[in-house]
């Protein structure tokens, strides 16, 4: 059985009502294995020779009232290689619990506090969960954002000892899935790369630019000039026939749909006043300069 050298945080977030997962490892695909997560119930990070029954047991056990700790001791102890694992749990009220196992190749170790769970076998030193804590207490962006900032803290400190390949993030919470369908609000994963964290933050840049909205200082009426140069653009994409008069006729509204549609930013843009995202018009300007 291949072990996977990981780091991992498993954190729970009042504000939000969410809870997630970051992960990095010298392994290939690590978001396939190790993060675990239910909205109502909690999240796990199974790792070090994993026994990946502990996510679907763990949060079962957390679902049913069941505190991260008692939910942690549980599988441990039904598990006769437990020396070999690792694993954070952290349960939907913000209680949490680490383990590693007595035969978890060094440096191996975790720490755990109000709402999260740091843990990692193989790593350079301790200085690795030293710095992933530190990085997620001191962190003052969103949720999913403060779990990749411990993960680039713990990356940056050392992280892996045997290297880098792939990382992930996971973070559910009630109606947070496309269309409000299902929980999960955050997943991306970097399967095989040479610098896994940087494309993850890459990833969840590209999130936030999708699915992100703007204030309203943010956002921008397109009329007049800035019109002109919209209409001129539809045009070169053949999406607008009509003259460059910087009025938003219905002509010149369809085209903006169209061309929207296309590129997938429809949540940011409203059709019937013209309004649309500066963060969103300035990636399409750049785009398809």
């Amino acid at each position: 059985m291949l072990q996977p050298s990981t780091f991992s945080i498993v954190a729970f977030d009042p504000g939000e009502n969410a809870l997630g997962i970051a992960v990095a490892s010298k392994f290939l695909a690590v978001g396939t294995v190790v993060p675990w997560a239910r909205s109502g119930a909690g999240a796990v990070a199974t790792q070090s020779y994993a026994n990946t029954t502990y996510g679907p047991h763990g949060l079962d056990l957390m679902e049913s009232g069941i505190p991260a700790a008692d939910a942690l001791q549980s599988v441990t102890a039904a598990d006769e290689e437990a020396a070999q694992r690792q694993a954070g749990f952290v349960d939907s009220s913000g209680g949490s619990a680490t383990f590693t196992g007595s035969a978890c190749s060094p440096w191996a170790g975790g720490v755990n506090g109000p709402g999260y769970a740091i843990q990692g076998n193989i790593l350079t030193g301790p200085e690795v969960v030293a710095a992933m804590q530190a990085a997620f207490l001191s962190s003052n962006h969103p949720f999913y954002w403060r779990l990749y900032d411990a993960l680039r803290a713990g990356d940056q400190a050392g992280g892996d000892k045997r290297g880098r390949q792939s990382a992930a993030i996971l973070v559910v919470k009630a109606g947070g899935g496309y269309a409000g369908f299902n929980d999960r609000w955050i997943d991306y994963r970097v399967d095989d790369h040479p610098d896994p964290v940087t494309r993850l933050s890459d990833l969840l840049k590209l999130h936030d630019l999708y699915f992100d909205k703007s204030p309203l200082e943010e956002q921008i009426i397109l009329h007049g000039d800035s019109l002109v140069r919209m209409q001129r653009l539809l045009t070169r994409l053949g999406d607008y026939s009509g003259p460059l008069h910087g009025e938003y006729d219905e002509l010149t509204r369809q085209a903006l749909r169209a061309f929207i549609g296309r590129e997938n930013f429809e949540d940011r843009v409203d059709f019937a006043t013209g309004r649309i995202d500066l963060p969103v018009l300035d990636h399409l300007y750049s785009h398809f300069a």
